[in-house]
């Protein structure tokens, strides 16, 4: 059977996620009428300490909405240069919000210090459209599924508020960020003015993803969620796992745990350099056995592993609630089978 640690969008839903949507009293969302969806914003915005949440398909309808409430068209972003809405999100913040991208170098930190903040503002002007907005991410997924401390996204938010900046968070994998550094949500997002987060990575939901802010925030996030084609009807079949996907926060650890054994475990094989995870993401390089990612990951599927080659010598690995210390175990014998031979 094969061990798919392609990412941990690929879990399937628990069977009590599945009698949940079958069961789930529904309505038209449309005109506010579902329960299930209102119960799960209600919940979401909770979870992270906002005032209201707004249940969309996608983290990346929810983090291109963030970017068109908070910007004027013309306007510059600001966001690191390896940022999923910058790099993985088909050009949304131009194509959907017409804005300009300013990026500054995150580095290992994977948050700007408030001088790069400071750096990268530009002043509205004649000639100037200017910065409308900052864009941050915790966990960040291309730095190694990063763990970014409160003080450190508090830091740069600060720094962009006091030139009167908006902040937004695309906090995908936000709770694999708290679970690591063991803090609560709500710490990790009281000084930033929006927040996506997905019910579909770790926490183990079929589909969907919360974007929250205050209340007149996101009652301007449904029009424009309205204008992306992300207007739903009976939407609850579909909130349902996601109710029960907030129960599944502590058991993120156990996908940290087997992400430290899956890390060390390759680390130990000839030609493979694998760097220390901060949480479920890690990342192999086979610069040092001369094997292009993508054969590397051709060589993890014939022995029935699967990852993804995320630049020309780097894979990377996802553990998940569907990927058990056992496989692990068993993914780090066959990838050294492979190697060796």
């Amino acid at each position: 059977m094969a061990i798919d640690l392609r990412s941990d969008t690929v879990t399937l839903p628990s069977e009590e996620m599945r009698d949940a949507a079958r069961d789930a009293p529904v309505g038209d969302d449309v005109y506010g009428d579902d329960p299930t969806v209102n119960e799960l914003e209600a919940a979401a915005a909770d979870a992270v300490g906002m005032e209201a949440a707004l249940y969309v398909p996608t983290g990346t309808m929810g983090n291109q909405i963030a970017a068109r409430v908070h910007t004027d068209r013309g306007q510059e972003i600001l966001v690191d240069q390896q940022a999923h809405v910058y790099k993985w999100e088909l050009g949304g913040l131009a194509q959907l919000s017409g804005l300009q991208v300013r990026t500054f170098d995150a580095g290992e930190s994977a948050v700007p210090t408030p001088e790069q903040v400071r750096a990268g503002y530009v002043e509205e002007a004649l000639h100037k459209a200017g910065t409308g907005l900052l864009s941050l991410e915790n966990t960040h997924n291309a730095r190694g599924g990063t763990a970014v401390s409160p003080a450190e996204i508090g830091t740069a938010a600060d720094a962009a508020h006091e030139l009167g900046i908006p902040v937004h968070l695309d906090g995908a994998r936000l709770f694999n960020a708290c679970v690591a550094l063991d803090v609560d949500a709500p710490a990790m997002t009281e000084r930033v003015d929006s927040v996506m987060f997905c019910l579909s990575k770790g926490l183990g939901a079929p589909v969907g993803s919360m974007l929250a802010g205050s209340e007149e925030y996101v009652e301007k996030a449904r029009r424009v969620r309205k204008l992306f084609g992300g207007g739903m009807r009976q939407a609850g079949i579909i909130a349902a796992p996601g109710l029960l996907a907030l129960d599944n926060v502590e058991r993120l650890a156990e996908d940290h745990e087997n992400a430290a054994r899956l890390a060390a475990g390759l680390d130990d094989i000839d030609g493979l350099r694998v760097p220390d995870p901060d949480t479920n993401i890690v990342q192999v390089f086979t610069d040092d056995a001369g094997l292009t990612a993508e054969e590397f990951v051709s060589r993890c599927e014939s022995v029935d592993v699967l990852g993804g080659a995320h630049a020309e010598y780097l894979t990377r690995f996802c553990t998940n609630l569907d990927v058990s210390r056992a496989d692990v175990e068993a993914a780090v014998d066959r990838i050294e089978t492979v190697m060796r031979d």
